[in-house]
């Protein structure tokens, strides 16, 4: 690596600062998560329906996720939904009838902790009904499960809007400061997700979140821009 990315990556070092993204959905999900690590998971009721206020909210678990423990909220008591097998398919938290509001005024937050798959670079959807109550006793009910489509752009469909995105989680991979090589196993679109990170490198092309590294990379003899990753490559990535 020449000298004059050494010095930017340096001085980036000092101001290289994590991010946690949720997904753009009405019902939303704080993350990344980390492969194989615990998860606490945020999901965010931006608003009810057509002026309703939001009464029940179920959040389907996929597959490999497991030691699935919600929290309570003050929105309402979490259930678990199991299958026969005894693993936790869904979780559902349901406000009491008393505290439904006569209109849409609140936003709402619901918590759960799991296991993490160890699964670098795919994501997790975590389909979701929403259900709304009327003053008048109607109930509404949105289904907030479309997994096609943009969801952060790390999906196979980048680029095309989901009509009603399921809550999505990326994951990245288990990670160490300095140095860390990792084999890519599908395809990276969004280099976003390597916010956090001082450098990629793919070979001979590099990637940086910090614009004055990234400039560098730009000008560097011999050196490409990375702006997407493909199934099975090695790269280096320096936190």
């Amino acid at each position: 690596m020449k000298t004059a990315l050494q010095m930017s990556l340096a001085a980036a070092a000092s101001l290289s600062v994590f991010t946690a993204t949720a997904a753009h959905a009405h019902v939303s999900v704080s993350g990344p998560a980390f492969a194989g690590a615990t998860h606490e998971a945020t999901f965010g009721v931006g608003h009810g329906c057509d002026g309703a206020d939001t009464y029940r909210v179920k959040v389907q678990i996929p597959a490999g996720v497991t030691s699935v423990r919600p929290l309570d909220s003050t929105f309402g008591k979490a259930v678990l939904e199991k299958n026969a097998e005894g693993n936790v398919t869904a979780v559902v938290w349901t406000k009491p009838l008393a505290d439904v509001l006569p209109a849409d005024t609140n936003y709402y937050k619901l918590a759960l902790r799991f296991k993490v798959p160890d699964a670098p670079f795919t994501t997790l959807y975590f389909p979701t009904t929403q259900t709304c109550r009327s003053e008048a006793g109607v109930e509404t009910t949105v289904a907030w499960s479309d997994t096609s489509g943009e969801h952060g752009s790390h999906d196979a469909d980048a680029g095309t809007p989901a009509t009603s995105p399921a809550p999505s989680l990326f994951i990245l991979p288990a990670r160490s400061p300095g140095w860390n090589k990792y084999t890519v196993n599908q395809h990276v679109h969004d280099l976003s997700v390597f916010n956090d990170a001082l450098i990629v490198w793919a070979g001979k092309a590099a990637y940086s979140a910090n614009p004055a590294t990234q400039s560098l990379i730009t000008t560097e003899p011999d050196t490409e821009v990375l702006s997407e990753i493909h199934p099975g490559t090695e790269i280096w990535v320096k936190y």
